[in-house]
């Protein structure tokens, strides 16, 4: 309970943090006289340093347990945080709200708490464990965004970031809760090691549904960098008031809590891969409608209630299913891996954004790109093959 109760503050908090940085889009550009698509560059670069070093940071976990992980992740987050209010122009934004706060975030956010969270709960009941962590963060981006907005009003940018760094010293008391995950671990080394780590990635890299995987999460991160980062000043572009757009981000965070404990419940009783495959469809669905029907500041909050409900339902049944089939011991490493592919799209989304609307002046390229991912997705997590691995369908786990 206690690696469940300090994970969850975890996820509420970093990923709260994190999914603010879009409403601080237009007042950084404006003052520092970039485009957005310099904004969009380091916020890419966030997202892929996130996912480039969380096989590392998993593999970590694994092997010295998670809190030493969550606690240098907090460290370098509030670095981060702080060094973006002495930004003088793009490079320096690159530098500090994408490598640093990038780091930072591969060590305190979903991999590092699923893998302590997986050592200790038992197999049927992970991925009503994984939807809850998962909704904790969404509950962050319900509670942090609003809050954020208020402090852009009543502050300027950079002192408001200051606040928001100095609620980062949470995490490293936070941390401490991750220790009874941590005792398993030296416990089940101690014992008789089933798999080396090197063992692992071969087992996974021969495994087809492995890669299926990887692109599958590869198109969540395109939809949830994109949307996350661009929103606003989509909304503000078709002159929505700041206060919508920081309303539909809350309503994603606020809908996000029930869709992913749902989509994590109902990966106890419906074969994971095609829930996946339902949720992006949905997710095709969402975004449809809200290109087609007219923008008013309903249609926008009701976006972000409907995209919310699918936002991060991908998180406990992805990690679920590389749980499933490879089983638990290098999990973090293992998941890490996969949600690397996740940032590559954030990458993308993040970026690509910025870039359509410099180059061509708005983003409807990007958001036709996030429906015809949406149906890709949708199809190719249907021949993943599922079932556990011969090495732990052979010793019954």
């Amino acid at each position: 309970m206690t690696v469940l109760v300090s994970g969850v503050l975890v996820l509420v908090l970093a990923m709260g943090v994190r999914q603010s940085f879009g409403v601080f889009l237009t007042p950084i550009t404006m003052d520092l006289e970039t485009g957005r698509q310099a904004f969009g560059l380091a916020i890419a670069i966030q997202n892929l340093l996130w996912g480039v070093a969380q096989p590392f940071t998993g593999a970590i976990a694994d092997r010295f347990g998670a809190a030493w992980v969550l606690a240098a992740g907090a460290v370098l987050y509030a670095a981060g945080l702080v060094l973006t209010t002495v930004s003088s122009g793009p490079l320096h934004l690159d530098l500090t709200l994408g490598v640093l706060i990038g780091l930072a975030l591969s060590g305190c956010t979903y991999v590092t708490v699923l893998g302590a969270l997986g050592r200790i709960v038992p197999p049927e009941r992970r991925s009503t464990a994984f939807g809850l962590c998962t909704a904790a963060g969404s509950f962050g981006m319900f509670a942090v965004v609003p809050g954020a907005q208020w402090l852009l009003d009543s502050f300027d940018w950079q002192n408001a970031l200051l606040i928001l760094a100095l609620s980062m010293s949470v995490l490293l008391g936070l941390s401490l809760g991750m220790r009874p995950a941590d005792r398993a671990l030296a416990r089940s080394a101690g014992g008789k090691q089933h798999q080396t780590l090197g063992a692992a990635v071969r087992e996974a890299g021969r495994h087809d549904g492995y890669w299926l995987l990887n692109a599958g999460f590869f198109v969540c991160g395109f939809h949830v960098a994109f949307v996350a980062t661009h929103l606003p000043s989509y909304l503000a572009d078709n002159r929505m008031d700041p206060a919508v757009s920081a309303w539909a981000l809350a309503m994603i965070g606020l809908f996000n809590i029930f869709g992913s404990y749902l989509f994590g419940a109902l990966g106890l009783r419906f074969r994971q891969k095609y829930l996946l495959s339902v949720l992006y469809l949905a997710r095709a669905g969402v975004i449809g409608l809200f290109l087609v029907l007219p923008l008013t500041p309903f249609t926008a909050i009701a976006f972000g209630s409907g995209i919310g409900f699918l936002w991060l339902g991908t998180v406990p049944l992805t990690s679920g299913l590389v749980a499933r089939v490879f089983g638990v011991q290098y999990l973090s490493m293992l998941y890490g891996f996969v949600f690397m592919f996740h940032q590559i799209g954030a990458f993308l989304g993040a970026w690509g954004g910025g870039w359509a609307y410099d180059a061509l002046g708005s983003y409807d390229l990007i958001w036709l790109a996030s429906i015809a991912l949406a149906l890709f997705a949708a199809l190719v997590h249907l021949p993943i093959r599922d079932a556990p691995v011969a090495r732990l369908a052979e010793a019954g786990t």
